[in-house]
């Protein structure tokens, strides 16, 4: 082979070579949001459920991320246990857990929360997935022993087995009725504006230690 020829044919292996590496960079990381009605966007168009709204803010501070819903109105960890491994895909590489809200609701045992939970965090692992852990808090007519026992939970967990913790999913919202629904428990458009703005700089750290691990 000519000089020349041979040069220029090493000089488009190099180029490709370095197109494929920045078409490998420019992967999304590809995230779950796994929840109930307040991740899945009860009573709102599809565009302001919270994960399609914190992927735009994300998006737009530089990050390549791919957000999908997978909230079910009305779940409880145990429903939320029962279908983790079929709307958890294989390829994702990190899920935003937050269930718990209607087990406190219906007052169920907080152990039997805090069991299903575990096993989810356990289930997540073995799959090499990693987990930004939301964590919520008793309603008020539950009582303080209720509550001391339920609100323990999230700490504990994310302890246990070394995941973030984002300590109340619904911080800066459940006080303030002109970000809720008439029901006064879930978030209106406006009021995932300010959960997404509450979350963003723990979500930028979870994208973070992803692509870390990679």
């Amino acid at each position: 082979m000519a000089f020349k020829a041979k040069l220029g044919f090493l000089t488009a292996l190099a180029i490709t070579a370095l197109l494929s590496v920045g078409a490998a960079r420019a992967e999304p990381v590809k995230l779950v949001g796994f929840g109930d009605s307040l991740m899945a966007g009860y009573q709102l168009p599809a565009g302001d459920a919270f994960p399609v709204k914190l992927e735009a803010a994300l998006r737009a501070k530089g990050h390549e991320v791919e957000i999908a819903n997978a909230g079910v109105s009305g779940d409880t960890t145990s429903g939320g246990l029962a279908r983790l491994d079929w709307s958890v895909p294989d390829g994702t590489q990190g899920v935003i857990l937050e269930l718990g809200a209607n087990d406190a609701l219906r007052g169920v045992a907080p152990e039997e929360t805090e069991k299903n939970l575990d096993t989810m965090l356990t289930r997540l692992k073995e799959r090499g997935i990693s987990v930004l852990l939301a964590g919520m808090l008793a309603p008020p007519n539950m009582g303080p022993e209720y509550a001391e026992r339920f609100n323990a939970i999230y700490g504990k967990l994310a302890e246990k087995h070394g995941v973030p913790l984002y300590p109340f999913f619904l911080k800066g919202v459940v006080t303030k009725a002109d970000l809720q629904l008439e029901d006064g428990m879930h978030p209106n458009a406006l009021g995932v504006d300010a959960m997404v703005q509450a979350m963003l700089p723990a979500a930028e750290r979870f994208l973070t230690s992803i692509k870390a691990g990679e």
